[in-house]
């Protein structure tokens, strides 16, 4: 069982949601768990709860993860952070161009970039990316967050080309939708949101989706699980829109 031979983990996105979870199921699992965001009183209480390591840390700051990692060798990194502005190309502006491309991608490369040369060199570690349905399926105009969630679709196969040889393993996560506080910091907290997309669905939790991943990492270290898409019974993802020349899509 390879979580005997892991000892840390840095999580990111780690003060609510799917990274709040998975924090509370690594550190279950015995890891020295490193919790990294934006909110430093979510992060205290996460760390009063379970011990984690709490940093205060936007993503987008190069130079505090660089530090980071120069100071912990992380033998599991679960890239969870992430962003949503959801319109159209057609509608969007640079600073939702730039802050998707900075969370959801940029401190990606550049987190996978610092832990796993380490990993290959120990010849052991585990990175678990979380991308979405989002990186196979188009719907909802919802252009820039499609994008960067197909590269690190991509990057998590290319992940496994680079460290082949070494016992280093990837896992892509690609949730549909989660019963998680997401949808209030896109949209906004309100009994309109709640019911649009959470009040009356049968969800995944986010307990759900870390115990998949914990699947992945608990996995014999010769069984790399490279790729669990994780939606409601009740979500399909997929459609068709055909429209006449002229016609406005809705």
């Amino acid at each position: 069982m390879p979580f005997s031979d892991y000892r840390t983990a840095l999580v990111t996105g780690a003060s609510s949601g799917i990274g709040a979870a998975v924090v509370r199921r690594l550190c279950a699992e015995g890891l020295q768990v490193h919790a990294l965001a934006r909110s430093a009183d979510a992060l205290q209480a996460l760390a009063v709860e379970t011990g984690c390591i709490p940093h205060a840390i936007d993503v987008s700051d190069t130079a505090a993860l660089t530090a980071l990692c120069a100071a912990t060798p992380f033998d599991v990194l679960v890239n969870n952070a992430g962003v949503d502005r959801p319109r159209k190309l057609l509608q969007s502006q640079a600073e939702d161009v730039d802050l998707l491309v900075d969370v959801n991608l940029r401190a990606v490369l550049h987190l996978c970039r610092l832990v796993v040369p380490g990993m290959v060199e120990r010849d052991r570690g585990h990175v678990v990316n979380i991308s979405s349905i989002a990186a196979a399926y188009n719907f909802g105009g919802n252009s820039i967050y499609h994008a960067t969630k197909a590269a690190i679709s991509m990057l998590s196969r290319q992940l496994r080309v680079d460290a082949c040889g070494k016992r280093v393993r990837v896992t892509e996560i690609c949730p549909g939708r989660v019963a998680t506080d997401i949808f209030a910091h896109v949209h906004g907290d309100s009994a309109e949101i709640r019911e649009r997309f959470l009040d009356g669905f049968e969800l995944p939790q986010a307990e759900d989706i870390a115990a998949a991943i914990a699947f992945a990492i608990a996995a014999p270290v010769a069984v790399n699980i490279g790729h669990m898409e994780i939606t409601p019974t009740l979500q399909v993802p997929g459609g068709l829109t055909t429209v006449r020349p002229g016609q406005s899509q809705a």
